[in-house]
């Protein structure tokens, strides 16, 4: 079994978190090296991350997560945002291609137009809709590095998102796309993994097929 597989089989949900293990800001940045090559639309990367490390920031994050113990006890809690303005920055993006001549004017003009032009026709629920896509394509590959390092997270949408908007202090322009706790598992009463779908079941090939 390759690393790879092994990595993605190890990965799990923790529900359940030792508590005073502490996770520092160099150990989230050695992570985040990783993340940053996740993709994203346009190369736009949408993703931004508040990390909760300080205890009374946790403290009111745990409130706003409705009280789940999984906060509670985790190293620290990643909050994801989603920047449904990112296409504003496609020229600062694409410069380093012009430059290396990578793209040539015209194309880099090209391209930067066209993605304006997509995300202002596209308006308000497409500008969400990529900020949570690409967010969370950033989120899952968060986790997996987590893991590599020795860590175990947990994905959650069972928070308040205008309370934990304002906690972190995120702009308006900021959609929150999910909840990551982190921190090292309390295997004592980890459960046996749910029911996994056969491939069968969620794959279809040329035309949707319904399957029970």
């Amino acid at each position: 079994m390759s690393e790879f597989t092994t990595l993605v089989k190890n990965r799990r949900s923790a529900n359940k978190f030792l508590t005073d293990v502490t996770i520092t800001p160099a150990e989230i940045d050695e992570i985040m090296s990783l993340v940053k090559f996740a993709p994203s639309a346009f190369n736009l990367q949408h993703a931004h991350y508040v990390v909760v490390i300080d205890p009374e920031a946790k403290e009111r994050v745990y409130e706003a997560a409705y009280r789940q113990y999984k906060v509670k006890t985790a190293s620290a809690v990643v909050l994801v945002f989603g920047d449904k303005e990112a296409y504003q920055s496609v020229e600062r993006i694409n410069e380093g291609l012009l430059h290396l001549g990578v793209m040539d004017q015209r194309e880099y003009d090209h391209n930067n137009s066209s993605v304006r032009a997509m995300h202002e026709a596209g308006g308000e629920q497409f500008k969400r809709d990529e900020a949570i896509r690409n967010a969370n394509l950033s989120a899952m590959l968060f986790m997996l590095a987590a893991k590599d390092k020795g860590w175990d997270t947990c994905p959650m949408i069972g928070f308040d998102p205008a309370a934990v908007q304002e906690i972190a202090k995120v702009p308006d322009s900021f959609v929150p796309a999910l909840m990551i706790t982190i921190g090292k598992e309390d295997t004592s009463s980890q459960r046996v993994r749910g029911y996994r779908k056969p491939v069968g079941e969620f794959v279809s090939y040329n035309t949707f097929q319904a399957t029970k």
